[in-house]
């Protein structure tokens, strides 16, 4: 085994590792697309100084990434280039828009980033995650203060606590249908409305990518997203409803009508396919796992089932279009 001129062994990657920075890569080069456009769009002085942080993150990591990818003597994703942005496009969201969907790529950031450095081993790949684990609690932050202070933070529910400890006595705790049911946990709530404010951005998301898309197939793929969050919608906040937990809800998803599209149909489609469906999963299967009612479980499901398949769609809509990037395989040892 060689060494370096420190006498530590060079360790090869193991295949999590390259899975793990193949996918940050695709990741930070979408972003850094999404950023330029936010950064040269927004008018908020405080919001453009968020941006350009993440937006200079963007930059380090690919910088940092290639380095990897360099020495090891794989090949460099494509990824995004400057070709899936217009950086001067006019302004399509409203600077309360750029703001909330800063915010949900942290959220994405917070979920991937700790899964992949328990992946890992080697020093480097682990201390590239760790250092992105730490800026996205620090942006997350700045960005939950910047909600604060402008009166655009959606607040999850405020609810009255039984203060008496209790154990549940019988089966009828898990039932949910047949009337009766006993009132909403708060997992339950918390899982519910967490899943409820992110329907209310996809669905936004959804609205604005359909106008902007040029291809009429995928003006309607968005269109029939947007169709199948507001069926999410209707069916969480029947629960909520019935319960009378108020929901609150932004005022300022705001877009404006543009000739041409800041972002590429590529683009779009992916940020749909991984940072809205991915993320979704990963929020469903928690909070089906945190629920105990029938009902709430049942309806998850349904929700689940229906994403996967319009999900589904959207990677073969990719894969016909030739914007599916395939991850590294290992070497066909069949033939």
């Amino acid at each position: 085994m060689s060494h370096t001129k420190t006498n530590m062994p060079i360790v090869e990657l193991t295949a999590n590792e390259v899975s793990n920075i193949w996918s940050s890569y695709i990741k930070s080069s979408m972003e850094l697309r999404l950023f330029e456009y936010f950064y040269a769009s927004t008018e908020n002085i405080e919001i453009k100084q968020a941006v350009e942080k993440m937006l200079n993150q963007s930059q380090e990591n690919l910088s940092e990434l290639k380095e990897i990818f360099i020495k090891e003597n794989f090949t460099i994703p494509l990824g995004f280039t400057n070709e899936d942005v217009r950086i001067d496009a006019l302004k399509v969201f409203s600077d309360t828009f750029i703001l909330y969907f800063c915010f949900d790529l942290t959220h994405l950031s917070m979920s991937t980033y700790p899964s992949a450095i328990s992946d890992c081993t080697r020093s480097d790949v682990r201390n590239h995650f760790q250092k992105n684990i730490a800026f996205s609690v620090n942006i997350q932050n700045k960005l939950v203060d910047l909600m604060l202070s402008q009166g655009v933070y959606l607040k999850p529910p405020q609810v009255a606590i039984e203060s008496e400890l209790e154990f549940a006595d019988s089966m009828t705790y898990l039932n949910g249908f047949f009337g009766g049911s006993r009132p909403l946990n708060t997992a339950e709530v918390s899982n519910l409305s967490r899943i409820v404010h992110r329907a209310q951005f996809s669905k936004m998301v959804f609205v604005t990518f359909s106008k902007l898309a040029k291809e009429k197939k995928l003006k309607q793929h968005f269109s029939n997203g947007r169709d199948g969050i507001e069926k999410v919608l209707d069916s969480l906040q029947e629960v909520l409803d019935k319960e009378n937990i108020p929901i609150s809800a932004s005022g300022d998803y705001k877009i404006s009508d543009v000739d041409f599209s800041p972002f590429s149909d590529k683009l779009m489609l992916f940020f749909v396919n991984t940072c809205l469906g991915i993320f979704c999963f990963t929020m469903i299967s928690q909070a089906m796992t945190s629920s105990l009612r029938t009902d709430i479980v049942s309806k998850l499901g349904e929700i689940s089932d229906d994403m996967k398949k319009y999900y589904g769609l959207g990677l073969l809509l990719a894969i016909k279009e030739k914007w599916f990037e395939q991850p590294p395989q290992v070497v066909n040892r069949k033939v």
